[in-house]
């Protein structure tokens, strides 16, 4: 014969065994009395060594206060409903949890415990701490960026004598931003990935590399996010000069960028090779070059030797890696 309520409760059973979610109950006394395959594989105890024991078991000291409340509210009848606690493992690992609890009740209506269904949350809420980075760091990238251009924009709008001119100038200068930091900066999330200084230098002057009058010496030494920005923003300014007056303002100009590494410094040799003495190393340009260089912790020297203009910059190789 159909036994509709042996039927429900064997079905029931079922469900609570199979749940990927831990369930298990205990008395108004805290001692555990059912425990299903989703608690084991949870908490790591087999349904042998909890259900008898304690529930103090899973609750780690700095939690036992909870316990307390919680049976308060189970007296009072109150469902406890997606609280977000942590509670122990059999190794002693804390694991994070969002758990419901409800009042269970005898046939007289007399609440006699509770029944608890448990999931494991660690890995939302490392999601959850890797979203807040994210944005943090977003955050002080834009925070960085926007301070830049600004200062960019106040200090060159002072010494524009045509708009025209100026846009073009500051279209060009984050042009040279983004180029350099394209290298050094990785996605958010992403491992930071790093540039040797000889890729930041091509980058900064590609546009100026179709001709083969662009020389640049091969160096291994990494440059940092924060390096990055002072250097782009240097080696922009000497190739603007460059082409002005310098040797990429004639069609037979070379440029050669030597670079010479050493255990704690970085040398430089920008050498200009038909160009004009006078190089037009004033005004913005050079309070962006002075600017640059502090940022970098570096010197310069320019000088006019045999018929090239030299400029040479040193950089400590441990600030240029920041």
């Amino acid at each position: 014969m159909y036994d509709a309520e042996f039927d429900a409760g064997v079905w029931l059973s079922s469900v609570v065994d199979n749940s990927g979610d831990a369930i298990l109950s205990k008395t108004l006394d805290g001692v555990i009395t059912s425990w299903n395959a989703g608690a084991e594989k949870l908490f790591g105890f087999t349904a042998a060594e909890a259900i008898g024991q304690p529930i103090t078991l899973i609750i780690p000291e700095d939690r036992l206060h909870e316990e307390a409340d919680i049976i308060g509210k189970l007296r009072a009848g109150e469902r406890i409903d997606r609280f977000e606690t942590v509670r122990r493992r059999s190794n002693g690992e804390p694991v994070h949890i969002e758990v419901t609890i409800s009042p269970v009740r005898n046939a007289a209506g007399e609440i006699i415990g509770a029944s608890k269904i448990a999931r494991d949350i660690g890995e939302r809420l490392r999601h959850a701490g890797d979203q807040r980075l994210l944005v943090r760091e977003m955050h002080h990238r834009i925070k960085n960026l926007l301070s830049i251009v600004q200062g960019l924009v106040s200090v060159g709008r002072r010494r524009a004598d045509d708009v025209d001119d100026f846009a073009d100038d500051l279209s060009s200068r984050i042009t040279a931003l983004g180029a350099a930091q394209q290298l050094v900066l990785a996605l958010p999330g992403e491992e930071q990935r790093g540039a040797m200084l000889s890729e930041v230098i091509g980058a900064v002057l590609e546009p100026y590399r179709d001709d083969g009058q662009v020389n640049i010496a091969q160096c291994d030494a990494p440059v940092g996010a924060r390096a990055s920005t002072s250097l782009a923003l240097l080696l922009h300014e000497l190739a603007t000069n460059a082409v002005k007056y310098g040797a990429l303002s004639n069609p037979d100009g070379r440029l050669m960028v030597d670079i010479a590494a050493a255990d704690a410094a970085i040398t430089i040799a920008w050498r200009e090779r038909g160009g004009s003495e006078d190089n037009g190393d004033h005004g913005f340009g050079t309070e962006l070059m002075r600017a640059a260089l502090r940022g970098l912790g570096g010197t310069i020297e320019q000088a006019w030797r045999s018929g090239e203009r030299v400029v040479t910059i040193c950089l400590a190789r441990e600030q240029l890696a920041h």
